[in-house]
């Protein structure tokens, strides 16, 4: 594969040359329509798109650019999203070299991570055009109004930059901001997040903030990591970029922004300056409510010549944002793997808007093992948001979920088997008793022994290999139709319970 794109127009000649962009030269709607466009061709696997003309704006705009797992890899450079976890895993854990070799290779992994380090330059593309004062107009920009219910366009895929003022400590952080006139924006601080954090630290309830828009696709995934507080984002997207990202002083407020960026907007939040924010229509498939959130006063706009500008669209699941949370699923895996070290793999599904509910595979070794792994998902970083956990054996293949299903039914007896909770809940769902706390319910799908109360276990049904071998090499011979792949989906049935092949790689 190729080394990630520097930055956005990169990316964009890389999709174009991969058969993976279409150019839109009609003139479209911000309002509404781009959003029906996209729904349907990120439903149907279709290309990101550039749609070159925007009614109200000079600026084009791209979107679906991470709307399938294929542009994902090429974004990260990998042939499949699990390669990415491996370089990751030497960020988020390193532990105390044991031995020569073992130092050395510490060492190497520690040189390769300092040299990921944001590096400031005197000068960068995103400062082409600086805009002040007056000249300051959101309204120049393409912002899109996603759905009927939406009562303004939003800036929806945005790296938001704050900085703790005590610690020194930077965030970057994906937060919708729905646009309030010319020069200002909501912001969408919810309460687990680490931006509301840094206001809420700030000795007189003022921050400034930058906004980088039209990032490297490395460098916009980063924004939306669920990374530890202490991990710096723009030092994880050089380290996997392999290339440090460049920052440039902003204008207006003390903060560096990534020099390759397409629009920078800076300003300042006030603790004291807020409003009524939303409704939204949102990954959950329905309007978040009105709810009270701080405005974003924007002090400067600086852009580069014939800038482009992101967006992305959420709703209703499968939308583009599926394929940003599974290469976090994916890469993330090790450092769960760290915290609960039984888990063999997980998945989120997208139906489950990726909160909602988390599969499981474990090494079980005693009794009430599936337990301790509900609670202890119930209590790692934002998965403790997680509405509904189940666990299953190691060898149950936790992306099948017909199979999944099939576990839940055959093994879960429901007073047995069946744990209710409560606990902090995203602040996104709409279902739960109180704004972000409500139930959780945990389902142990695992086989039980006596110890667990069980009756006899029976056998579980299989052919033997023996069998199985004779008849593969038999197929062409039956004259039957091609020989089908046991665990492969055909018309939208799964053929046999063999493991399905797909691009994801556990060792178990």
């Amino acid at each position: 594969m190729t080394r990630p794109a520097a930055d956005l127009r990169e990316w964009i000649s890389l999709l174009e040359r991969e058969g993976e962009l279409a150019r839109v030269k009609a003139e479209v709607d911000p309002d509404l329509e781009i959003t029906e466009i996209t729904d349907r061709v990120v439903k149907s696997g279709g290309p990101a798109l550039l749609f070159e003309s925007v009614k109200g704006s000079r600026v084009p705009l791209l979107i679906n650019q991470f709307g399938s797992e294929r542009r994902m890899c090429l974004a990260f450079g990998v042939e499949r999203l699990d390669d990415v976890a491996g370089k990751l895993e030497a960020v988020l854990e390193l532990t105390p070299p044991q031995g020569l070799m073992d130092k050395v290779r510490k060492l190497g992994t520690l040189k390769s991570i300092a040299d990921s380090a944001p590096k400031s330059v005197s000068k960068g593309a995103c400062q082409e055009i600086v805009l002040l004062g007056d000249d300051v107009d959101l309204d120049a920009l393409p912002i899109m109004r996603c759905w009927p219910l939406d009562p303004a366009p939003f800036i929806t895929l945005p790296a938001v930059i704050t900085q703790d003022r005590q610690t020194g400590v930077r965030n970057v952080g994906m937060y919708r901001m729905q646009k309030v006139d010319r020069r200002s924006t909501f912001m969408h601080w919810q309460i687990h997040k680490d931006g509301r954090a840094d206001l809420l630290a700030s000795p007189d309830g003022r921050i400034p903030v930058a906004v980088a828009l039209g990032l490297d696709p490395v460098t916009a995934y980063s924004a939306s990591a669920p990374l530890p507080k202490h991990v710096g984002e723009l030092m994880v997207a050089g380290f996997l970029k392999g290339s440090a990202v460049e920052l440039v002083r902003c204008k207006t407020v003390d903060l560096e922004v990534p020099a390759n960026a397409e629009i920078v907007l800076e300003g300042w939040v006030d603790v004291a300056d807020s409003g009524v924010e939303g409704p939204f229509g949102d990954h959950t498939g329905f309007y978040t409510p009105p709810e009270e959130f701080p405005l974003f006063r924007i002090s400067a706009i600086t852009m580069r010549r014939d800038a482009i500008y992101p967006s992305i669209v959420v709703g209703k699941p499968p939308a583009e944002d599926e394929w940003l949370a599974k290469a976090t699923e994916r890469i993330f895996l090790p450092a769960i793997r760290m915290s609960v070290p039984e888990i063999v793999d997980y998945d989120l599904p997208t139906a489950g808007a990726f909160h909602n509910c988390v599969i499981v595979s474990i090494r079980k070794r005693f009794p009430g093992h599936a337990r301790k792994v509900m609670h202890a998902v119930w209590g790692l970083g934002l998965l403790s948001l997680s509405k509904a956990v189940v666990v299953v054996d190691e060898h149950v293949d936790v992306h099948d979920y017909e199979e999944v299903f099939f576990r839940v039914c055959a093994n879960v007896d429901p007073k047995r088997d069946v744990v209710l909770a409560d606990g902090p809940i995203d602040q996104l769902d709409h279902a739960a008793v109180l704004p972000s706390f409500g139930g959780k319910i945990g389902f142990d799908a695992t086989a039980k022994g006596p110890d667990e109360g069980a009756r006899e276990w029976p056998p579980e049904i299989e052919m033997t290999a023996e069998v199985r071998a004779r008849v593969d090499a038999r197929w062409g011979e039956l004259g039957l139709p091609e020989h089908p792949d046991r665990g492969t989906v055909q018309n939208g049935r799964r053929i046999g319970w063999g493991r399905r092949r797909s691009t994801q790689s556990v060792e178990r």
